[in-house]
């Protein structure tokens, strides 16, 4: 069988009514176009999720200092003294899960350079909190443990903050006051954008914890503990782990609640992936009903074609055309019609993907998986919904075909 000259034929008896094949064909194409513009959209929305899961850190535990009871009223977060420099070491030495911990001492600051001011956040810390939360340098070089050490003079300073103090000035070298204390900025940090919650990570000002403990806020005690664990499937256990070290070194009794929180914010950002990964299921569970829509009009249309022809049927059965004949040709012009309707509706698909995105501004990502799966969907649906019509076409008794008027 020379399937070529089969399609060939199915287009010519298809072109011969244009208006009604391209409404078929029409309904072929938003289907298949739907299937894929949600399937880009929803990887487009779940990578936008997990870049914002990326820049929380490297399978990030974070310790907060917790509030304290006081008359049965429970004080807000922060509010303990208990949380020190000696837990985060006893965390980092008898935690295995944990590979990465920094101090943080934290709080809002006025920093001032030259006729130029701008109110930010501090954050005190060690160099393992840049590995830590994935912050990379634009310019110079972050402090050492040594500068942790001596409590030394410097920082190293976000995007917005080089924006608001330095323009287009060059940074690294200046000296900054931060309230009344000069430092040195010795690094600019690359962009990092907003955080899940809309706050600018950007718009922060690093500096060495022992620094802002002894020279800025005064205290003894830390804010909180961040560390990494070493890996995704680990970091519950290892916050699980982290807590019993700390409930043993603050001496709390089994009926005592802790006084810190382990937060897991990686907990919210997994949720909206599931969620956004249902949604697209479900988008595209409702796209495909497009499909079915177009296949049952591929059918109707098969039918109608059938029995305006019933004398060519009857004319090629009396000639000698096997059942199997009629039957490919009715099935060969069925699946000519989605094959043309699955090509109409990937590129109006990828158009639509595109222009979404430009829409939106998120960088839209083609499947190519979808695209392939639309287009064999649509010769399915071609070969499902044009059977019956092909099947009655090939079982018309030729006598009764050649009396039809």
């Amino acid at each position: 069988m020379n399937y070529v000259a089969l399609l060939r034929s199915a287009m010519v008896a298809l072109l011969r009514n244009k208006l009604r094949s391209m409404l078929t064909v029409l309904g072929i194409s938003i289907g298949i176009a739907a299937v894929i513009c949600v399937v880009a959209i929803g990887k487009a929305g779940q990578a936008r999720v997990e870049q914002h899961l990326n820049n929380l850190g490297d399978n990030f535990v974070w310790i907060e200092a917790g509030g304290r009871a006081v008359n049965g009223v429970r004080t807000g977060t922060h509010d303990t003294k208990t949380l020190v420099e000696a837990d985060a070491v006893a965390i980092k030495n008898q935690v295995s899960l944990i590979k990465n911990v920094s101090p943080n001492v934290d709080d809002p600051v006025q920093v001032v350079y030259a006729n130029q001011n701008w109110h930010t956040v501090y954050r005190g810390v060690s160099p393992e909190f840049f590995d830590i939360k994935r912050w990379f340098v634009d310019q110079g070089a972050i402090f050492s443990q040594d500068d942790v050490d001596r409590a030394a003079d410097v920082c190293v300073i976000g995007r917005t903050v080089r924006y608001q103090l330095f323009g287009a000035e060059d940074a690294v070298g200046k000296v900054v006051r931060v309230n009344n204390l000069p430092c040195k900025v010795v690094a600019t940090l690359l962009p990092k954008g907003l955080s899940l919650s809309g706050q600018d990570q950007d718009d922060v000002i690093i500096i060495p914890y022992t620094t802002a403990q002894k020279k800025i806020k005064g205290i003894t005690w830390l804010d909180d503990i961040l560390c990494s664990a070493v890996s995704q499937d680990s970091v519950k256990t290892a916050g699980q782990e982290a807590a019993a070290v700390l409930r043993d070194r603050h001496h709390l009794r089994p009926e005592e609640e802790d006084d810190f929180n382990i937060r897991n914010p990686e907990d919210i950002i997994q949720a909206q992936i599931e969620a956004s990964k249902t949604l697209t299921i479900l988008l595209i569970a409702i796209a495909s009903v497009s499909l079915i829509v177009g296949g049952i009009g591929i059918m109707n249309v098969m039918l109608v074609s059938v029995t305006e022809r019933t004398r060519e049927i009857g004319v090629r059965v009396s000639v000698g055309a096997t059942e199997e004949s009629i039957q490919l040709q009715f099935l060969g012009e069925s699946v000519a019609l989605s094959l043309v309707g699955g090509a109409a509706g990937v590129l109006l698909g990828i158009v639509g993907s595109y222009l979404v995105g430009q829409t939106l501004k998120w960088p839209i990502e083609l499947s190519v998986e979808a695209v392939l799966v639309a287009a064999l969907f649509s010769i399915a649906v071609g070969v499902f919904f044009g059977y019956y019509p092909a099947r009655k076409a090939s079982l018309l008794d030729p006598i009764e075909a050649l009396r039809y008027e």
